[in-house]
């Protein structure tokens, strides 16, 4: 009972960093910045695609549009959305779906990210990929394989007989892995749900994945947290197909 005890304190302490690197969601680099501030409080600048009243258009369309999918495919979640501009401009180009204190889900965007958007499918798109994680339940469920993960490792080194800093590097090894285990997948059903959504706010989301074409492509990397952008480009016209 000491060694599950001790066990799991270090699984709590190393399973944040396991998740640091999942947390770029749209894109294949950088992570969330601190403080976002709410779009009720002011939107970003004008930029090169996407103005301050077409962003504040694009929430008001979509945002309920994710609401009711929200309430249709879960029972009991919180489904009113947040939506959030991180106005740090050293945060690189990014969105991200988490929960605030209170357990409201909440949809960051940096505003490089919207800096760089050429129109309000690509960012209708994003918001309902976004959305998406939360209605399938993507941050729990890599937080379960995250500290199953953990678990592993750590036992995997104490029966090896590994030392404190060993174990507490299976640890850390068996976070990463099993918080990657379904990244991929999880992006590929975030982005079905962000086409459904998107096209049903009256977006076109084959012209919002277009996105994909201009940012860096992971390619199919092993344990990668993003899957090639041809990939999620075919899966939104698959499910356009559909609709």
């Amino acid at each position: 009972m000491k060694f599950v005890s001790r066990m799991q304190g270090r699984v709590a302490l190393t399973l944040s960093l396991a998740l640091i690197g999942l947390s770029a969601c749209v894109t294949p680099v950088g992570g969330p910045a601190t403080t976002p501030a709410p779009v009720t409080t002011g939107s970003p600048a004008q930029t090169n695609g996407v103005g301050v009243a077409q962003f504040s258009q694009v929430v008001a369309t979509v945002e309920p549009v994710a609401e009711r999918e929200c309430r249709a495919r879960t029972q009991g979640a919180n489904c009113d959305f947040k939506i959030l501009v991180e106005r740090d401009p050293r945060a690189p180009a990014n969105a991200w779906q988490s929960v605030d204190n209170t357990g409201r889900p909440t949809l960051t965007f940096t505003v490089a990210l919207i800096a760089d958007l050429k129109n309000t499918d690509e960012l209708a798109f994003i918001m309902g990929h976004e959305a998406g994680h939360h209605i399938a339940g993507h941050l729990a469920k890599t937080q379960q394989t995250a500290v199953a993960g953990a678990v592993i490792g750590s036992i995997l080194a104490t029966v090896a007989g590994a030392d404190a800093q060993g174990i507490q590097s299976a640890q850390e090894i068996g976070a990463t892995v099993g918080a990657r285990r379904y990244s991929k997948d999880f992006e590929l059903e975030a982005d079905q749900l962000g086409t459904l959504i998107a096209y049903r706010s009256g977006y076109n989301p084959v012209r919002g994945a277009e996105y994909f074409t201009r940012i860096p492509d992971p390619g199919d990397q092993f344990l990668g947290t993003h899957p090639p952008n041809g990939q999620r480009m075919e899966t939104v016209r698959r499910t356009m197909a559909t609709l």
